[in-house]
């Protein structure tokens, strides 16, 4: 198949089937603040689960790998779907599956139960970033606005990100991870509710109806494949360090409340850290913002190792601000290489190729840690970090030829 069949993408909704950019907006916002944080809450349950039934390090990879991959790989189909059967009726109906997901993992007596369970999550979790991106971006094309948009979109997810896992990091300290576990089922399934009562109804597109995108040139085609290893990269070293970084601190003495504060510390800085990246990258350009980000995140691995516990803590809010920090440049860049017409499709492989590094990261270091132990991984995840500083000089060759 040739790139320029690769690339096509169905017609855009126009901006006035999708109701008001407010409401979509929050929709959007609400959706991807709740799906982040129900996905990173498994950071927080690995080390209870890990005791519970007694698991290898390979095997809490797996059910942290589990969740992404389904997630990372139904994304594409959960974006075809839509266009058959609707985006209101996919985006609610994946919220309410990973609620359900949650519910059932709350009743789960070992792994012959708990690994589905987070296998329906991640399906229920695959609907979340293409259609919700989409909806943002085509209510809000009309009247302008959309990076905007989607900036405060990928906020809201990392707001999640910090208040899910903390809260009921702090529920852990007075209830069991089962009643944990099934309120945040609950909270997924309310969220659907809300969902359906905000999402304006969009009609399924029928197949067939396409326009043809223009084929890439050689240079952007050769950065759109350089940039998706390096979000994959990217991506693989973040999961991968967050599956361990429980593990460090139980290490070093931190309890549940901990784990759930220190994983707050790390998402808050994050969180500033897409919009503060955002910001630079446009100021010194995209290579230059990778190399800095990336060249601190994998020293601050290795001074999480090697600190106490206070000196991690205080630090994790600025290993966030770099973890974090270089996807936002990174997505940013998706636009300017696949040009107009040809954005979705590659955003669709973009997301798709980020989450299945991330999904396939803790199984492979899960296994490392298991045979060398978990701070040879972290040092592998380090080191390996750094294979995207030349990968990023080739994206930004591939800007320059456009």
């Amino acid at each position: 198949m040739s790139e320029a069949k690769s690339l096509t993408l169905p017609e855009a909704v126009p901006a006035s089937k999708e109701g008001s950019p407010r409401r979509s907006l929050w929709a959007a916002c609400g959706a991807h603040a709740v799906h982040d944080g129900l996905t990173d809450l498994i950071y927080v349950l690995l080390p209870i689960w890990q005791a519970q039934f007694a698991i290898s390090y390979a095997m809490v990879g797996l059910l942290r790998g589990s969740y992404s991959g389904m997630m990372a790989g139904f994304q594409l189909l959960a974006s075809r779907l839509a266009r058959r059967w609707g985006r209101k009726r996919l985006l609610v109906g994946g919220t309410a599956l990973a609620g359900v997901a949650y519910l059932l993992a709350g009743q789960a007596g070992g792994l012959a139960m708990l690994l589905p369970a987070l296998m329906l999550g991640g399906l229920g979790a695959s609907a979340q970033h293409p259609l919700a991106s989409s909806l943002v971006a085509d209510s809000h094309e009309a009247g302008g606005g959309v990076r905007q948009a989607l900036a405060q979109y990928n906020f809201a997810g990392d707001i999640g990100k910090t208040l899910i896992p903390a809260l009921v990091g702090l529920l852990l300290t007075v209830a069991s991870w089962r009643l944990s576990v099934t309120l945040a089922g609950l909270l997924g399934l309310a969220a659907a509710v809300a969902l359906w009562c905000l999402v304006p109804a969009t009609p399924g597109v029928a197949a067939g109806k396409e326009k043809p995108g223009k084929a890439a040139g050689p240079g952007s085609a050769g950065g759109l494949r350089a940039l998706l290893a390096t979000g994959a990269i990217d991506s693989a070293v973040r999961m991968g360090f967050l599956t361990f970084l429980p593990f460090v601190l139980k290490s070093k003495g931190a309890g549940s409340a901990g784990i759930g504060l220190a994983l707050s510390l790390l998402f808050v800085g994050g969180a500033f850290g897409k919009l503060f990246c955002g910001y630079l990258g446009a100021r010194i350009g995209m290579m230059k913002t990778v190399w800095l980000t990336e060249s601190m995140t994998s020293l601050l691995i290795i001074a999480a190792l090697a600190l106490p516990l206070a000196g991690v803590m205080a630090m994790l809010p600025l290993l966030g601000l770099a973890l974090n920090g270089t996807s936002s440049v990174l997505y940013g860049t998706v636009a300017e290489l696949a040009g107009a017409g040809r954005r979705e499709h590659a955003f669709a492989l973009f997301y798709t190729g980020t989450i299945g590094g991330g999904a396939l990261s803790p199984v492979l270091f899960g296994r490392l840690g298991d045979m060398t132990g978990v701070p040879s991984a972290l040092l592998a995840l380090a080191a390996i970090l750094l294979l995207t500083l030349p990968l990023s000089w080739r994206v930004q060759r591939g800007l320059e030829a456009r």
